[in-house]
């Protein structure tokens, strides 16, 4: 059992040539060869994948596992590490010929029948960082039990596992099949949720932001196919991401917000470098939150697609989705932060659309989890459908809905410190913030104390850093500033 190998929200993640090296993902790899060849339920011959398959129509005579990478420093070299030791597991690989995103790869886990999926990937972390994504037979992020179970079985750094050369990272056995069908198979389905002859009308001025990531293979093609103006940059390859952090947050997206008011573009769009975040930038050069944009696009689902079912958010996310919920008449579910929860609720079929306020959101007929690309590309056809700028559907937006405004902020802490925060605010928990008393208190992820108004302040640890993350939401736009100034004295009166 490996002591080392922790998994976090979105897999398992290390500074590259510290703790994610080739040995690291070839145990890895081998552990979840293990899972899929050995578990009950989740496995090749498990009862879930059986049912799933049955449920699809599919037959594999063999287990099938996808493996893809980011644009990120020896990305595509662990790919093969982690496709050679599948193989020499005796599964079956199908290898992304060039960057793949994670949605990408999902897809095609549906599509193909197979039991899984390999993504080597950061994310949207930093430089330095990289690691290994784990999806599941059902299109979407590992669950918590899957997780568990691959912990288990991968061998422990002193393990003597290495059947292949760990420093052999440019050797990729001939038995795994390279595929550029990848691609191809997703953008098919993709096109099927757009509305092709709204997109030919609006004539579009798009412009993109990839941040260096797998997204700069996806748009130009159906975009122009579709009479659209493309205007791009940081594409290319950069291991480095220009110094910055790839996320598709304000600080990020300086440059696309120049080149959209510049350019006269009517929009702004961005992944992080494995496309399962956005952003997206207005015409006049303003970044859109996902918590805004997640209820904007709902809305338009609901109106212009007609599609009716349940909706679920994360915690955190912003209770404007809650009022467009309501509006349509749609029952609304709430997870712990971390997209697997809302996965877990969308595998069901009943949901139609899922969103988290770091920027993922997930909509019916496609994937179970978030999909950066897919929100981008709703974006585009909520303006070409409704034949207005974002500015103006906003303005329309907020004649129906009651505005909502949030901040967050996050602050170093150790351990020790952390978990008597946590404690303290279990055992004895503020009756009043910013003298307002506490109507509520959710414990559903941290502490989330919802005054009365509506508005709520949260306190939460991270999941992948020693830090406690503060949230607050109010409908006064200069109160979420003051909630998180009274959350801070809250923590500092604790440690």
């Amino acid at each position: 059992m490996s002591e080392d190998i922790k998994f976090s929200t979105s897999g398992f993640r290390a500074v590259i040539a510290e703790d994610l090296t080739a040995q690291s993902v070839q145990r890895l790899a081998f552990g979840i060869s293990d899972h899929v060849l050995e578990n009950s339920f989740y496995g090749f011959e498990g009862s879930g994948y059986l049912r799933h398959c049955q449920e699809q129509g599919k037959k594999p005579k063999k287990p099938l596992v996808i493996v893809g990478y980011d644009t990120r420093f020896m990305a595509k070299q662990m790919a093969y590490v982690a496709a050679n030791a599948l193989l020499a597991s005796g599964i079956s690989v199908k290898m992304a010929d060039e960057p793949l995103p994670t949605p990408v790869a999902e897809w095609n886990v549906l599509k193909e029948g197979a039991v899984g999926a390999i993504v080597i990937t950061g994310s949207e972390a930093d430089y330095h960082v990289c690691g290994v994504k784990w999806i599941a037979y059902y299109g979407g992020i590992a669950n918590n039990e899957i997780v568990a179970d691959i912990e288990k079985r991968t061998p422990g750094p002193a393990a003597q596992v290495l059947k292949t050369s760990s420093t052999e990272f440019g050797h990729l056995n001939s038995a795994v099949v390279p595929t550029n069908a990848l691609k191809k198979e997703y953008m098919s389905h993709l096109e099927k949720l757009l509305d092709g002859k709204a997109l030919k009308k609006a004539k579009l001025k798009i412009a993109l932001d990839p941040l260096f990531g797998t997204a700069q293979y996806y748009f130009r093609a159906p975009l122009e196919k579709y009479g659209v103006t493309l205007e791009t940059l940081h594409e290319g390859r950069d291991v480095l991401f220009a110094g910055k952090v790839p996320n598709a947050g304000p600080v990020s997206l300086e440059a696309l917000k120049k080149l959209v008011v510049s350019k006269k573009m009517h929009l702004g769009v961005a992944c992080d470098p494995d496309c399962d975040k956005f952003g997206i930038i207005d015409s006049d050069g303003e970044w859109v939150s996902p918590n805004e944009i997640g209820p904007m696009l709902l809305h338009h689902i609901v109106k212009n697609k007609k599609i009716k079912g349940r909706v679920v958010r994360s915690v955190i996310t912003s209770t404007l989705f809650d009022q467009v919920a309501k509006m349509h008449g749609l029952m609304m579910r709430e997870t712990p932060v971390g997209f697997k929860y809302i996965t877990e609720l969308m595998t069901t079929g009943q949901y139609i659309m899922g969103i988290e306020e770091s920027g993922g959101i997930a909509v019916a007929n496609h994937i179970p989890d978030k999909d950066g690309l897919l929100a981008c590309f709703l974006v585009i056809d909520m303006l070409a459908v409704e034949g207005k700028t974002l500015k103006q559907i906003r303005k329309e937006f907020y004649k129906k809905y009651r505005p909502m405004y949030d901040q967050k902020v996050s602050i170093s802490k150790t351990e020790t410190e952390i978990n008597r925060i946590m404690e303290r605010l279990d055992i004895k928990p503020p009756l009043s913030i910013n003298k307002t008393s506490v109507w509520r208190i959710d414990s559903t992820d941290g502490f989330k104390f919802i005054l009365k108004g509506g508005s709520w302040l949260a306190i939460r640890p991270s999941s992948t850093e020693r830090r406690i993350r503060l949230y607050a939401e109010a409908p006064d736009e200069k109160l979420p500033a003051l909630l998180i100034k009274e959350g801070k004295k809250i923590i500092d009166s604790i440690v």
